[in-house]
């Protein structure tokens, strides 16, 4: 399980791979550079994610070395990824302590190949050793040291050049003088010729399958190396996940945050829905109180209309009383004539009947 051991920020940058000179941002801002460490593995990696992106999978190994161009800048080549990473940092003890763990990193994956190596070498070495403990090769015949006669428990040396190996002379006399000898020589002979024509055959089928078995292990490296590359590439995403994890922490508190606000947006909402309702009812007020002015002003015309029609016949009434006045003056005018001529016609009366008296 690959887990990360140091942290920091930095802006990240890589060599433009056209000049080799110029440096090219590959990050907007500063963004989180960690080193991981595989337990399983022994390897030790620089990671860095822009968003869902990786922006360095870089493996440290012993021959890498991070360098310090200036106070706050410092730069390692990645021969695997054929690049050469740059990050700039926001304080001179940032830099240096990223140099620190860089050199550290670097020695323990040192060690670790060196040990993975020894392993590797004890771990092969007896496989390439023959059952007597010498080497051998796939391609050349191994000669068994001895060979059983025939079932017995008799051992014959089969080495072709062996020192113990008689003399022509002294066979060809052991043989005159013991028929039982030769036949028992012979015997051994054809088992010997036999025993030959076997280990040719085996050397035969042993040189075929040397054949098959070479095909069959440069099928399995490209296996091998396709399955690494598949491994690598779910290093890379299962590497991912403790930044995916502080990333989808961020975005549970921003959703936290927005719910926060959507409630009390919906609070707000609520209170504008019931100032809504209130100003519905106001208009609904206001609608009836509309209404009944203008009904209001509706019986106003009217009585405005009774009103200038009671004027009217005020004024035809005020005007009958005038003329009704100027009757009267008129017919008192006439009265006063009247009760004159009788006031006279009386008193001609009066004077007439003193005269006559």
């Amino acid at each position: 399980m690959e887990q990360p051991i140091y942290s920091t920020r930095a802006h990240v940058f890589q060599i433009d791979p056209s000049t080799k000179k110029n440096w090219l941002p590959t990050s907007k801002h500063a963004v989180t550079v960690s080193y991981f460490y595989d337990s399983t593995r022994n390897v030790y990696r620089i990671i860095s994610l822009d968003g869902t992106k990786a922006i360095i999978n870089s493996t440290i190994s012993p021959n890498m070395t991070f360098t310090k161009t200036s106070q706050k800048f410092g730069q390692w080549a990645d021969s695997r990824a054929n690049t050469v990473y740059g990050l700039g940092f926001s304080t001179e003890h940032h830099l240096s302590k990223f140099a620190e763990k860089f050199a550290e990193y670097k020695e323990a994956a040192r060690l670790a190949k060196e040990k993975s190596q020894e392993k590797m070498e004890m771990a092969t070495s007896p496989s390439q050793e023959s059952p007597g403990g010498e080497l051998s090769s796939p391609l050349t015949p191994v000669t068994p040291p001895m060979e059983t006669i025939n079932g017995t428990d008799e051992i014959c040396d089969t080495t072709p050049n062996s020192d113990t190996r008689p003399e022509p002379a002294q066979n060809a006399l052991a043989f005159a003088h013991s028929p039982a000898m030769t036949k028992h020589w012979e015997a051994e002979l054809e088992a010997l010729k036999g025993n030959n024509a076997k280990l040719t055959a085996a050397l035969l089928e042993s040189t075929a399958n040397v054949k098959q078995w070479k095909q069959q292990l440069a099928a399995y490296q490209e296996e091998a190396e396709r399955l690494h590359k598949r491994v690598t590439e779910l290093e890379c995403q299962s590497n991912q996940t403790p930044v995916i994890k502080s990333q989808k922490t961020e975005l549970n508190q921003t959703i936290e945050e927005l719910e926060s606000t959507l409630r009390d947006k919906e609070e707000e909402m609520e209170k504008l829905k019931e100032e809504l309702e209130n100003m519905n009812d106001l208009m609904e007020q206001k609608d009836t109180l509309t209404q009944k002015l203008e009904e209001t002003e509706l019986r106003s015309r009217v009585l405005e209309e009774q009103l200038a029609g009671a004027e009217q016949r005020l004024e035809e009434n005020q005007e009958e009383q005038e003329n009704f006045r100027k009757s009267l003056r008129t017919l008192l005018e006439l009265l006063d004539g009247k009760i004159f001529e009788l006031t006279e016609l009386r008193d001609t009366l009066a004077r007439l009947i003193e005269e006559a008296s």
